[in-house]
């Protein structure tokens, strides 16, 4: 591919793509592109482990092709020194110093990966990935693109409906992030409300479920005397003993993920243990390093704060909304984006002449928070179709036989669900 789409050709870097071929061949009605979520996911090892996300049907019934977006895993991967990655400073900045060592670091971290990354390092955004997109669907010979994209994929989907609103088949956004939310502040929040919203369901069955390992006990004190522990850096990390755990690692690596999949179960066991756990001598504590991938992010979102005391401000927004979250994984990445430039910024969405699109989410979903899918069915116009899922997670398309089917038949008949279309929730 080219890397410059803006110069076809110009110097070009290897793009991985992968297929799984449809399961019964004469049933086959095409290809369908998935888009990987992330950023920095890899399509590629999805579909070569054998993808898990769609049924048995869609296996079936589709040729299912993903790829490893620019920058991503055999992709020209975003490249960085290993020793400066592990140097990044904690987002929680106690001063105005704190605020320009931060913007120091950023701009000697992307000077190094772009010295070992090479020239795609400037050419991340999904803007870039779209023309990609279109190369795929043209080299699979498909006159108009199936496309499902999951996460941060649906990003992908929902430019490529815009740039190419008369190459769509079919497309489903599972699981939508919302690019037309336009300040810092709004982003912040509607991501910290999101999470706590997941937490706040984690709570709820806590008290109705025996087989929660807290069940009759008071869940946001034992949650927030963890925290209090990590914060004097006396909380052991499960996975690593003898060291400890940071307050944003626990909150993050620990509650966020297990939202992810609505692992309850797992996580009241989690936080029993850990607060069981005899406590370590007070100790410094590190977070965890972003991923390389983290230009993807600052390329598609320009999150601009001007100075320590508007991120102030921002960190008390986000703990105001989610008091049992705080330094969620969005103020991190807002802090790694400080003085980056953005390629490709936010704006609303505008993909007239686009087939229906099929827009999923869930009502509880830890990352991408339902308001923001019922945002982006609106901005599609007559094309979005709203399907919610009234259960919890980070995806939901496989979340019981209602939502299967629905997805289903729109996918290989184009048969679209009524608008306004709910589908219960299922047991984990």
């Amino acid at each position: 591919m080219p890397i410059d789409w803006a110069h076809p050709d110009g110097p070009a870097f290897g793009l991985a793509v992968a297929r799984r071929k449809a399961t019964d061949p004469g049933a086959r009605v095409g290809s369908m592109v998935f888009g990987p979520g992330g950023p920095g996911d890899s399509g590629v090892d999805r579909v070569v482990s054998g993808i898990s996300r769609f049924s048995p049907e869609i296996s079936r019934r589709f040729d299912i092709v993903s790829f490893d977006p620019r920058g991503v895993g055999r992709s020209n991967p975003v490249t960085c020194s290993g020793d400066l990655l592990a140097q990044r400073p904690s987002p929680e900045f106690e001063s105005q110093a704190d605020f320009d060592a931060t913007l120091a670091y950023n701009q000697r971290l992307r000077g190094d990966c772009r010295a070992r990354t090479g020239p795609v390092f400037d050419h991340l955004d999904t803007a870039g990935t779209v023309q990609d997109l279109e190369a795929i669907r043209a080299a699979l010979g498909e006159a108009e693109l199936t496309f499902h994209g999951s996460s941060y994929g649906t990003l992908l989907g929902a430019q490529y409906a815009e740039t190419y609103p008369h190459q769509v088949r079919a497309m489903v956004l599972e699981s939508v992030m919302d690019h037309s939310v336009s300040t810092t502040r709004d982003f912040l929040r509607s991501e910290a409300a999101a999470a706590q919203d997941s937490f706040n369901e984690f709570v709820k069955w806590c008290g109705s479920d025996s087989n929660c390992a807290l069940h009759g006990r008071d869940v946001r004190t034992v949650w927030q005397g963890l925290l209090a522990r990590a914060e004097r850096g006396e909380l052991e990390n499960p996975a690593k003993p003898g060291t400890p755990l940071s307050s944003a690692d626990l909150v993050n690596g620990i509650a966020f993920k297990k939202f992810y999949d609505a692992e309850y179960a797992g996580l009241a066991t989690a936080i029993a243990g850990m607060e069981a756990s005899r406590p370590l001598p007070s100790s410094p504590t590190s977070v965890a390093a972003l991923p390389p991938t983290t230009p993807v992010f600052c390329s598609d979102w320009h999150l601009p704060v001007h100075d320590y005391r508007e991120y102030a401000s921002l960190v008390h927004v986000m703990n105001k909304t989610a008091p049992d979250l705080p330094y969620l994984l969005p103020i991190h990445m807002t802090a790694a984006c400080l003085g980056a430039p953005t390629a490709n910024p936010q704006h609303r969405l505008e993909a007239h002449g686009a087939p229906p699109i099929l827009v999923s989410n869930a009502l509880h979903d830890p990352a991408t928070g339902y308001p923001w899918a019922v945002s982006v069915a609106r901005q599609l116009r007559r094309s979005g179709v709203l399907l919610t899922y009234e259960g919890q997670g980070h995806g939901s398309v496989t979340s019981g036989p209602c939502m299967e089917n629905a997805v289903d038949s729109y996918l290989i008949d184009l048969t679209v669900p009524p608008r306004g279309t709910s589908c219960p929730a299922v047991a984990s």
